[in-house]
């Protein structure tokens, strides 16, 4: 048959999709998330209807703590979708972090409604309209109702762990002090007050208590400001409750260290550090993989007579007890030492190319020097005082034979020329006919040495 090399995939985003909610649907716990969201639906379009025929911003502010209920059961059926799902090739860590996405886009969610609810309220106090209270204190029974139901009837794990996890919102602080007053009148309260209450239980008992006081304030003095009073309270609670979660959400995606683990995580490093045939923890590296899940890797770097397996036993024993998804890399201490060299180097090594020449300095002209010390003659003037057989002046000098290679190599011929031979040739200036890749003051030096007094070639 035909061989495609580039064949699409067999099912589209859609058909992957409507695959994993049948995934998700064929099991039993699934079905009462599933009721509950369909129940949701049409408690929300009521609630909007509601909103459009009282004009009630506020009413409006607590029915998106109802859509946010909507998005919390979305997440609940995420969190068994997570269980089911197993560890694959591309995501090797499972799927945990898709809980916390769902609650990071939750929170996020919510508070881009209480800022549009502070907009339209900012508005409002411009130019209030008329708010009529027909369907005001129904539609706000019907929310508080549906939305403790939901909160109360279904475990959701994601919110529940963040709502303990994440640090403790304003509006959880009042209403703790004024927990503390309460239950020291009143001790048998203490087990539903404190430590701190539910924060979405919160919220919904508050936005629903504001509710009540803008409808008895419309009824009694048709005071219709407060109604925009409601609703930027009601969003100003809806924004301080979400907030402390999408901070926390947030650092589990950037993976972050738990502050609350570091001094645990310090301690159990030290003692992986005083184990025997440890000699370094190094690289090590702890981040928060789900909720509740921590994971991490580090380096440990051993004798070279430890035992690797054992080794790997007692530190993965010591920190699984806190870090569930662990990777662990030993390798053994590394006592070879870079060798020399016994290879000759070679000679162009120690040469310098062509573009480093050394400036010389240019001479005078031949007329004015003295052909053996290369100095300028002055022949009426007397000889220097105590310069007794000082070489160009009052002896011939002597030419010491040089037969060791200079170490330096500037592009110099080694060795020492005859003397006669440097006089036959002359002396030549700088950049003017020289030939050698170095300046030297001399032209065609030759690259041998010349014989001896054998005839013999000098080496």
């Amino acid at each position: 048959g035909t061989i495609h090399l580039f064949r699409k995939s067999q099912r589209s985003l859609v058909g992957k999709l409507t695959h994993e909610f049948r995934l998700v649907a064929a099991d039993r716990r699934s079905w009462k998330i599933l009721l509950f969201g369909a129940i949701n639906l049409i408690c929300i379009g009521f609630l909007l209807m509601w909103c459009s025929s009282t004009n009630s911003i506020a009413l409006t502010a607590y029915t998106y703590l109802t859509i946010f209920d909507l998005f919390s059961l979305i997440t609940c059926l995420i969190s068994y979708w997570v269980m089911m799902k197993k560890p694959s090739p591309v995501y090797s860590f499972g799927f945990e972090r898709f809980e916390v996405l769902a609650v990071f886009a939750s929170t996020v969610l919510a508070q881009l409604g209480a800022l549009f609810i502070l907009k339209e309220s900012a508005e409002r106090f411009l130019e209030q309209p008329e708010i009529h209270t027909g369907r005001l204190l129904v539609g706000t029974f019907v929310a508080l109702f549906f939305n403790l139901f939901t909160m109360l009837s279904i475990r959701n794990k994601p919110f529940a762990y963040v709502s303990e996890a994440a640090s403790t919102s304003w509006l959880q602080e009042h209403v703790a002090d004024l927990s503390r007053s309460i239950c020291g009148i009143i001790p048998g309260l203490s087990s539903i007050f404190l430590p701190r209450m539910n924060p979405f239980v919160l919220i919904d008992i508050a936005g629903a208590l504001a509710l009540c006081i803008t409808y008895l304030l419309i009824e009694i003095n048709n005071y219709f400001a407060v109604d925009t009073a409601s609703a930027i309270a009601i969003a100003l609670m809806t924004f301080g409750t979400m907030y402390p979660m999408s901070v926390y959400s947030g650092k589990v995606l950037l993976q972050t260290t738990p502050p609350h683990v570091i001094g645990q995580l310090d301690k159990l490093l030290r003692e992986v550090s005083t184990l025997d045939g440890v000699l370094e923890v190094r690289n090590e590296h702890f981040w928060t993989l789900g909720f509740g899940t921590l994971a991490g890797s580090v380096h440990v770097r051993i004798r070279r007579d430890a035992n690797e397996q054992m080794v790997l036993a007692h530190v993965t024993n010591r920190l699984y007890t806190l870090v569930s998804t662990l990777t662990v890399q030993i390798f053994k201490d590394d006592w070879i030492r870079p060798t020399l060299s016994s290879v000759p180097i070679a000679n162009n090594i120690l040469n310098l190319s062509d573009h480093h020449v050394i400036p010389m300095p240019p001479l005078k002209a031949a007329d004015n020097l003295n052909p053996v010390t290369s100095t300028p003659a002055k022949p009426s003037s007397p000889p220097p005082e105590f310069s007794f057989n000082t070489p160009g002046k009052n002896v011939n000098p002597v030419i010491l034979l040089n037969t060791q290679t200079r170490p330096y190599g500037l592009g110099f011929n080694h060795g020492s020329v005859p003397y006669s031979s440097v006089l036959s040739q002359g002396f030549g200036i700088p950049g003017m006919g020289a030939t050698q890749g170095f300046r030297t003051g001399f032209t065609d030096v030759p690259s041998r040495y010349g014989t001896n007094a054998r005839g013999q070639p000098r080496p």
